[in-house]
C-alpha cells in the first residue's frame, strides 16, 4: 500500500469511528449538523474539491461531481427535517462518502497489484555501466554515454546494462524479468548477452554491439510505457457510454426532483419536494458508473500485468482483446518453430572449384566454409550464423595463438577482407572476399546466375556458392525443432484454432518434413519477404469477419507481416529489433507454447470483462428503476455504487491469476 493509500485508509478509519461515536451521542438539531460535518469533511474533502475544480474548468459532469452532489443534498433534506422538528438522517449523506472512499481505495490498491507485475520490469533499468580506466579501476558511466564497441564489465549481483558480445568470463544469468522463467541460464565467452539480465556469479566482460537506447532493456520498458496508449475497443465504448451516461443520469435526476412535484401541483395534490429531492439524490448515486469505468480498464491492465510476469509483453489492450478472438495462427519457421541455431553437417566442394583452388580433401573444404563464412559475415541470419561457427570451429581446430586470440576478443573474423557486400532478397548474399567475387545463396541464386548446381543433395538447408562466376559447390545445414513446439501446435488447436499455418523461405522438402512434425495443417515454402505477405492477405480474405489472424515471426524479414496481420507476435529473446518493433505482442523466451497462454489470459480477461459490464448494469438498471418509483433507499443506492463497484474490482482482479 502506498503512503496515499495509507492515509485515505487512516481517512476512512477517523470517519467511521466518528460515526459510530456521534451515533451513540445524546445530540439534536443543528448541533448534531455540526458533529457530523467533521466526518463529512474528514473523509470527502478531497471528492468535494475535485468537484469544484471540475467545474470550474468546465468538466462538471464526472463521478466527483455525482457524489458531492449527492452527498450535499442528503445532509441539506437532513438540516431540512431537522429545522421542521424532525430526525434529519446525516450519516447517510457520511455513509455515501465514507463507501464511496471504500471503494475508490479497493480500486487503488487492486490497480497497484496489477501494477506491480509490470512496474517490476521497471527494476531491469540499469542505472550505471562499468568501464575500465587507463589505470585498470572501474569508472561507473551513464549507460547512455556507452559507445558501441566499449568493453563494459558486469560484476555478480549487477544488471546487464548493455547488449553485447562476452569477450571475457562465464557465468549464470537471471533472466526471470525478462522471460518469466525462473532457472538460470549459463553465457559464456563468443555468446551474446542482453541487456536486463542480472549476473549471478562470475565477473563478465562484454563488448557492447548497442547504444543503450537501442538494447533490448530499452525496448522492453518502451513498450511496457505506451502499452495504456493503445485502448480495446471494450474500454473505448466504455469511455463514449460514460461520456454520455454521466450528463444524461443528471439531468434524469433533476427532472425526477422536480417534474413529479409540478405534476402533483397541477393535480391539486401536496407537491411533497423531499420527498422526490431524496428519490433524485438516491438515483444520482445509484447512476455513478465507478464500476465499469474502473473495472473495465483495470481488468485489460490486470490483464497485461499477468502476462508480463510470465514473460509476454502485450503493447495494449486492444491486443490483448484481438488476442481473444485469434482463429489462424501463422508461423514463420526459422527462429520461430525451429531453435535457429543452424549446424553445418555437410560441405562439398565441386570439382572445378579444387581444380581452379588446386586443394583437395579437407583442405578444399575449409577453403569453401571460408568464403562462404565471409560472404555473410555482416549478416545477422540465424543460417549465416551457423556458417561463422562452423569457420571459427575449424579456426580453433588449428589451434594458431593468433586465431584463438581472434575469437576471444570476439572478432573472429577479419571483415576488412569483404568489399562490396550486397545481400539479394530471397537470393542470398554476394560480395568480393580478397578480390574475388563470391555469391552464395539458395537455388534462385544459382538459376539467376545462370549455373548449374547439386540437386538432392540431403534434407536441411543448402547453401550453394559460386566462385568468380562458376559453381563451387555447397554446405548443408540443419535447423533444430524447438522444444515444445509441437506441442505449442496442439495446444492452440485445442484452444480452438481452426488453422496453424506455417510460412517460410526454406526449401521445399525441409518445410514439408518439419510441418509435418509439428503437425502444421499448410505449409507454403521457398517464399519472399513480398510472397508471405500476399499469403497472409489471402488468409486474412478467406477468414471470418469476426475472426483474428496472428503471425509469429522473428526475422527483419517477418517485420511487413507482423504489421499486417491482426496480431503480430515476435520472438523477443533472439529476434530482430525490426520484428519486435513492428509486432503486437513480444514473446521474451522464445516459447511457442506461449502464443496459447497468451490466448488463455486474454480470454479470460474479456470473459471478466463482460461479466462486469453485464452484472454492473443489471444491477443499476434494476435499482434506478426501485429508486424512481422510491423503493430503493439510500443505503441501497450505496450497494448498487460502491457495492457493485467492490465486486466488479475484486472480479478484475483475477485477470492478475495466470495458471500456465
Amino acid at each position: 500500500m502506498t503512503k496515499k493509500q495509507k492515509k485515505v485508509l487512516w481517512r476512512i478509519i477517523i470517519a467511521a469511528v466518528l460515526l459510530i461515536i456521534l451515533h451513540f451521542l445524546p445530540v439534536k438539531g443543528m448541533a448534531l449538523f455540526g458533529l457530523y460535518l467533521i466526518p463529512y469533511l474528514v473523509i470527502g474533502y478531497d471528492i468535494l474539491r475535485k468537484a469544484a475544480l471540475g467545474i470550474l474548468h468546465g468538466e462538471v459532469f464526472d463521478e466527483n461531481f455525482l457524489m458531492a452532489v449527492a452527498t450535499i443534498g442528503a445532509m441539506a433534506l437532513a438540516v431540512y427535517e431537522e429545522l421542521r422538528g424532525g430526525e434529519g438522517e446525516f450519516v447517510e449523506g457520511v455513509a455515501v462518502m465514507l463507501f464511496y472512499q471504500i471503494g475508490e481505495l479497493f480500486q487503488a490498491v487492486a490497480v497497484g497489484k496489477s501494477r506491480k507485475n509490470i512496474t517490476a520490469l521497471m527494476d531491469i533499468r540499469p542505472d550505471y555501466a562499468n568501464v575500465e580506466g587507463e589505470n585498470g579501476e572501474l569508472e561507473q558511466v551513464d549507460p547512455d554515454d556507452v559507445e558501441i564497441g566499449t568493453v563494459i564489465v558486469v560484476q555478480p549481483g549487477e544488471k546487464v546494462p548493455i547488449d553485447g558480445v562476452v569477450v571475457e568470463g562465464s557465468s549464470t544469468l537471471n533472466t526471470s524479468a525478462l522471460t518469466g522463467e525462473s532457472v538460470p541460464r549459463s553465457v559464456k565467452e563468443g555468446e551474446e548477452i542482453i541487456s536486463g539480465c542480472v549476473n549471478l556469479s562470475g565477473l563478465l566482460k562484454i563488448q557492447t554491439t548497442k547504444e543503450f537506447g537501442e538494447s533490448t532493456v530499452s525496448k522492453i520498458l518502451d513498450l511496457v510505457e505506451n502499452s495504456s496508449m493503445k485502448k480495446s475497443r471494450s474500454e473505448n465504448f466504455i469511455s463514449k457510454f460514460a461520456k454520455y451516461y454521466t450528463p444524461t443520469v443528471c439531468y434524469g435526476a433533476l427532472a425526477l426532483a422536480i417534474l413529479p412535484p409540478i405534476v402533483l401541483l397541477v393535480m391539486g395534490r401536496p407537491a411533497d419536494f423531499p420527498t422526490w429531492i431524496i428519490r433524485a439524490l438516491t438515483f444520482l448515486v445509484i447512476s455513478c458508473p465507478c464500476a465499469l469505468v474502473i473495472s473495465i480498464p483495470l481488468s485489460f491492465f490486470g490483464g497485461i500485468g499477468g502476462a508480463s510476469a510470465c514473460g509476454i509483453l502485450v503493447k495494449g489492450s486492444n491486443y490483448l482483446e484481438a488476442m481473444a478472438q485469434t482463429k489462424y495462427v501463422v508461423f514463420d519457421k526459422t527462429g520461430t518453430l525451429t531453435r535457429g541455431t543452424f549446424e553445418v553437417t555437410k560441405i562439398e566442394p565441386s570439382e572445378e572449384f579444387c581444380r581452379k583452388a588446386g586443394v583437395a580433401g579437407e583442405v578444399a573444404k575449409k577453403r569453401l566454409l571460408e568464403y562462404a563464412a565471409y560472404v555473410e559475415g555482416y549478416s545477422n541470419h540465424p543460417i549465416s550464423k551457423s556458417l561463422k561457427e562452423a569457420y571459427v570451429k575449424t579456426l580453433l581446430e588449428d589451434g594458431t595463438a593468433e586465431k584463438e586470440a581472434m575469437f576471444r576478443t570476439g572478432n573472429p573474423l577479419q571483415l576488412s577482407r569483404v568489399t562490396e557486400a550486397e545481400e539479394i532478397s530471397g537470393h542470398g548474399v554476394k560480395a568480393m572476399v580478397d578480390g574475388v567475387q563470391v555469391c552464395a545463396g539458395n537455388v534462385k541464386l544459382m538459376k539467376s546466375l545462370g549455373l548449374a548446381y547439386e540437386e538432392n543433395v540431403g534434407l536441411g538447408t543448402v547453401v550453394h556458392v559460386a566462385v568468380n562466376g562458376a559453381y563451387a559447390g555447397f554446405v548443408l545445414i540443419s535447423d533444430v525443432i524447438k522444444d515444445g513446439a509441437k506441442e505449442a501446435i496442439a495446444s492452440l488447436k485445442a484452444a480452438g484454432v481452426k488453422k496453424a499455418v506455417m510460412l517460410t523461405g526454406d526449401n521445399k522438402d525441409v518445410a514439408e518434413n518439419v510441418a509435418k512434425t509439428l503437425g502444421v495443417d499448410e505449409v507454403q515454402s521457398e517464399l519472399l519477404p513480398g510472397d508471405k505477405v500476399e499469403a497472409v492477405e489471402a488468409l486474412l480474405a478467406a477468414k471470418g469477419q469476426k475472426e483474428n489472424l496472428a503471425f509469429v515471426g522473428d526475422g527483419i524479414n517477418d517485420a511487413p507481416v507482423l504489421s499486417r496481420a491482426d496480431v503480430g507476435i515476435a520472438m523477443g529473446a533472439l529476434g530482430s529489433d525490426a520484428a519486435i518493433e513492428a509486432a503486437d505482442i513480444v514473446l521474451m523466451d522464445d516459447d511457442p507454447r506461449k502464443i496459447a497462454l497468451t490466448m488463455k489470459i486474454a480470454r479470460k480477461c474479456l470473459r471478466i470483462v463482460y461479466e462486469n459490464i453485464v452484472f454492473a448494469l443489471a444491477v443499476k438498471g434494476i435499482c434506478l428503476i426501485l429508486g424512481a418509483f422510491g423503493i430503493a433507499n439510500m443505503w441501497m443506492a450505496i450497494f448498487a455504487d460502491v457495492g457493485v463497484m467492490v465486486l466488479a474490482v475484486l472480479n478484475a482482479v483475477r485477470c492478475l491469476k495466470v495458471k500456465a
